[in-house]
């Protein structure tokens, strides 16, 4: 089911034709196509990339849920994203996991024991509901339990088979989760949505410096590769006590925060989101956090960043959409 650029009659461990490897490596020796991968000569474009522009043409707005440092809360934040986007019927959603070695979103949406399906349209999405639906490598794994131990050019081509082989139908918004870093899963959704429009990246981190920098780094990269970044949220923002709902401080921010990130990479600091250990417990039984805790302070959180925010800086006619979302997800 899954294709990658690596071929068929290749050696074990092929670092694969769009490798800047390919036919250098230890690996390539022997191999009857050792020359021809070497070569300087232009291997011209990606022959996936048309039917990712047929199919990501039917997506509004794509938006990418970014951070350098793994454990600040990517997955949490882009789960709580398509519930409140989902929350208006109206409204059509879609996750996509990249998180191709770690995929948490199956479990933290409730639906880690669904398989994807496969159609005459292509890979047919989990829904969550029946204007949220999801792709994640974890949905087609045998156990929860198994290891995935790919090397780029596979992660690469389950990416493409994602954005071209998936039958998203018509999405007002793709989110997407990413892993910690900058390597070759962003390097990949970057390239593949070139034509497309990528509407910009929510950098997520923690106020502790030692997450501040590895997002900084995360900023870089997005400048580096032209995608625009919307924002920052700070997560884990001090501590709320579920019985008296009084906040402190569990991570201080020695050198500022996200505040001071913001400032000193000239960027909106979208909010910041306190600790509720609810938050966790949520996630563990794939439930909606902002539904079950409607009075916690990090909802509130939630939703300022969610409602005021981050639509206005990719959606032109807001006003109904944030009016519907606000009315639902408070009743």
């Amino acid at each position: 089911m899954i294709t990658s650029t690596i071929p068929e009659d290749a050696p074990e461990h092929c670092p694969g034709t769009d490798s800047e490897f390919a036919g250098k490596s230890d690996a390539c020796d022997g191999c009857a196509n050792q020359d021809v991968c070497a070569s300087n000569l232009p291997k011209g474009p990606d022959p996936s990339l048309p039917f990712i522009n047929q199919r990501m043409s039917s997506v509004k707005h794509k938006i990418l849920v970014l951070s350098g440092k793994g454990g600040v809360g990517k997955s949490t934040f882009t789960a709580q994203l398509g519930w409140a986007f989902a929350a208006d019927d109206r409204t059509q959603v879609g996750i996509m996991d990249v998180d191709i070695c770690g995929p948490s979103i199956p479990t933290i949406l409730g639906i880690a024991n669904e398989q994807v399906h496969a159609s005459s349209s292509g890979w047919s999405p989990v829904f969550v509901q029946d204007n949220f639906s999801v792709m994640s490598v974890g949905f087609m794994l045998p156990s929860s339990r198994d290891a995935i131990m790919w090397r780029g050019p596979k992660k690469n081509g389950l990416i493409s088979q994602f954005l071209k082989d998936v039958d998203w139908g018509d999405l007002d918004y793709l989110v997407v989760d990413t892993p910690p870093g900058t390597s070759d899963e962003h390097l990949s959704i970057v390239q593949y949505l070139k034509e497309n429009k990528i509407d910009g990246a929510v950098v997520i981190t923690t106020p502790q410096e030692v997450a501040i920098q590895d997002v900084r780094r995360e900023i870089n990269f997005c400048r580096k590769v032209g995608i625009k970044v919307l924002g920052i949220v700070e997560n884990m923002s001090g501590f709320v006590c579920p019985g008296c709902k009084t906040e402190s401080q569990i991570f201080k921010p020695s050198t500022g925060g996200a505040k001071k990130l913001a400032e000193d990479m000239g960027l909106e600091l979208l909010g910041s989101v306190p600790l509720d250990p609810r938050i966790g417990k949520s996630a563990d039984y794939g439930v909606s956090f902002l539904d079950e805790y409607p009075d916690s302070p990090a909802t509130t959180a939630y939703l300022d960043i969610i409602d005021r925010k981050v639509p206005k800086l990719v959606w032109s006619d807001v006003d109904s959409l944030l009016i519907g979302i606000k009315e639902i997800l408070r009743d």
